[in-house]
């Protein structure tokens, strides 16, 4: 099976992945939001199958889910929530393959692939906000971006790196 095979194959696993994490948190916008479990699978995309499939399933996969399970809502969340987790697959698989490949290049890839993706997601509610006519404040950005995220950030540092620690460990290679 030739690489690009692979990528489709695994990025279709993430995709379902994104679908399916989600229903984990029973469907309480409260520990979702707090956990973003579908931002797991696009980071591991990225890593995994590189930028542009990571790209493609972060954005596809909040339009995706809103269509089969009418979560998240599609306008102002699920249209930001395609481009900031676009921008983590994007971002994630770009440095990856960029910087050295030692184990701290893999956290710094991981945190600074999270803070591009939240600012994207907070420029792009500033923007749908003006055509709107609504408000999207500072306080918002915090608080959305940071603040009500931080158990899934904690599970993202931790959890993400072992996955491809573990992965490295087992002989995976990196696809092309």
């Amino acid at each position: 099976m030739n690489d690009k095979t692979k990528k489709l194959i695994l990025s279709a696993v993430f995709l379902a992945l994104c679908m399916v994490l989600p229903l984990l948190t029973g469907q309480i916008q409260t520990i979702g939001q707090a956990l973003c479990p579908m931002h797991f699978p696009v980071l591991l995309c990225g890593f995994i199958c590189g930028p542009a499939w990571g790209a493609a399933v972060g954005f596809i996969a909040p339009l995706l889910r809103f269509l089969i399970f009418g979560m998240p809502p599609v306008f102002p969340t699920g249209v930001a929530m395609a481009f900031e987790l676009c921008a983590y697959g994007l971002l994630s698989g770009l440095m990856y393959r960029a910087f050295p490949k030692k184990p701290v290049y893999v956290y710094v890839t991981l945190i600074l692939s999270m803070i591009g993706g939240r600012i994207v997601w907070g420029v792009v509610r500033l923007i749908l906000a003006g055509i709107t006519g609504g408000s999207f404040p500072w306080k918002a950005f915090i608080s959305g971006a940071v603040l009500n995220s931080i158990p899934g950030i904690i599970a993202h540092i931790v959890l993400i790196p072992a996955v491809i620690f573990a992965l490295k460990g087992a002989g995976v290679k990196e696809l092309k």
